[in-house]
């Protein structure tokens, strides 16, 4: 398994001395680096999954720091280290993007405790499909349920009804949050997005509420929970599922009072937060199992949006290829403009059990093995190149598996081939019609048939024209 990669950046080489020992004790491989000028050369050089660097550093510092790594390696934590006198400038980094801050003198387990989090997020995140909303995050996507979801994200956007968004894992969810938020009036305020999973069951309460100093062992400081740094913006609490019981009652009554007490603390604090949460567990059945408060559920499920899995929007398929293409192109600074035919009538059939997370992966590995323009069937993985039986295509891309009926005693050949033949015409007229938005002059041009014919089929098939 590959070392965990740190970058610490601090211009005190003491400290630097300090904090890389103690890292390599922990089992992190250390890049310790004296300023922000030569953090970005050794993001460049090194597979770096957390970022710590002080506030004050010459040439680059903290917090530019911080927004170059917010801009180019968006799923790189960022723990900033700072004074006691700069304590707000920290937590102004947070609101900012920073993962969490430290202050000096630092409490060993403290920041052990910190780095261990954000390194289990980071973790967490590279297995998340990062398609780009408003220029950074972007939903990609013209099928049916996309479509409706996309109407949904503009008629809820700008309220502040809570959010449940379900689906399975690997299906963007986090996307949608993050669509919510941008759409809405909190956009200029701060996206706080808590991994519920990544965080120990006993640390959670201090996570999302705070604590005060000398609250537990290692409480050198007072410290601001996620639910404090996201007033007036959003917060999203992803995998909500993963939350224990014990937790879940805290959670209920800050969702429906607005406030709450930091641990160790006595004084009640009152925020404005729009929260939405996410989860890939069926939720009612948690609640029948007794492992999900029902009244929590009922309190965060004011507005369901249910991301299908990618099996279920195959048409969307296309745009997500020539969305990753560009992606890794710019990356690994290859030239591959896309997908032979039948490399892309492979990709369609397969089932995509990890939804679009395992499409980017796929896409990723295939660039890596390609020397020309085009993805070739050789270059995909063994598993999608077995796709390729029992299968039909036409030259579009549109697939559609061939499934014989059985030929009964009453029933010839030419009536099991005359149903075999309905069924398949059906499915990809259908394919082409949610390949297009249901516009059924695309479709036709698609399928390279007249609209009027696409019409008296889609009439006979009873098929409602939606275009």
């Amino acid at each position: 398994m590959r070392m965990k990669q740190i970058l610490v950046a601090d211009d005190e080489p003491n400290l630097r001395r300090v904090l890389a020992a103690q890292l390599a004790r922990d089992g992190y491989e250390v890049h310790a680096v004296a300023d922000g000028a030569e953090a970005l050369e050794a993001l460049e050089e090194h597979h770096v999954d957390v970022v710590i660097t002080d506030l004050r550093m010459p040439k680059v510092d903290g917090m530019q720091l911080l927004a170059h790594v917010a801009t180019h390696h968006p799923d790189v934590p960022v723990i900033m280290i700072t004074a006691h006198g700069t304590v707000d400038t920290a937590v102004e980094a947070l609101k900012l993007g920073a993962f969490d801050y430290v202050t000096k003198p630092f409490d060993r387990e403290e920041l052990k405790h910190a780095v261990d989090k954000a390194a289990r997020t980071r973790e967490l995140s590279q297995r998340d499909a990062r398609v780009e909303v408003r220029g950074r995050y972007q939903l990609i996507g013209q099928s049916r349920p996309m479509l409706e979801i996309y109407e949904v994200i503009e008629r809820v956007a700008d309220t502040p009804s809570t959010v449940l968004i379900t689906g399975e894992s690997g299906t963007g969810k986090e996307l949608i949050a993050r669509a919510l938020h941008e759409q809405s009036g909190r956009r200029a305020e701060p996206f706080i997005r808590v991994n519920c999973a990544a965080i120990p069951p006993d640390l959670l309460e201090s996570e999302l509420f705070g604590y005060e100093k000398g609250a537990f062992t290692g409480a050198v400081t007072s410290k601001p929970g996620r639910f404090e740094l996201a007033h007036r913006g959003t917060l999203f609490l992803d995998e909500i599922g993963e939350i224990p019981p014990s937790m879940q009652v805290k959670l209920l009554r800050a969702l429906q009072e607005q406030e709450f007490e930091r641990v160790g603390g006595i004084k009640t604090l009152q925020v404005d937060v729009r929260l939405v949460a996410a989860t890939n567990r069926d939720l009612e059945q948690e609640i029948a199992s007794g492992r999900f408060r029902e009244d929590l559920y009922y309190r965060l499920n004011v507005v369901n949006v249910h991301l299908p899995p990618l099996r279920d929007r195959t048409s969307d398929i296309p745009l997500l290829l020539e969305h990753f293409v560009a992606k890794f192109s710019a990356k690994l600074k290859r030239e591959v403009r896309g997908f032979s035919d039948e490399a892309r009538v492979l990709l369609l059939r397969h089932p995509w059990r990890g939804n679009i997370r395992e499409l980017e992966n796929v896409v990723e590995r295939c660039m890596l093995f390609c020397d020309g323009e085009h993805i070739e069937v050789p270059h995909l993985p063994a598993e999608l190149r077995r796709g390729a039986e029992n299968g039909l295509a036409t030259p579009d891309g549109l697939v559609a598996p061939l499934e014989l009926p059985i030929v009964s005693d009453g029933a010839g050949l030419k009536e099991a081939v005359r149903e075999a033949t309905a069924k398949l015409e059906r499915e990809l007229i259908v394919r082409a019609l949610e390949q297009t938005g249901w516009n059924v002059t695309h479709a036709a041009k698609v399928l390279k048939i007249s609209r009027k014919s696409l019409q008296t089929k889609m009439k006979e098939l009873g098929l409602r024209d939606e275009g």
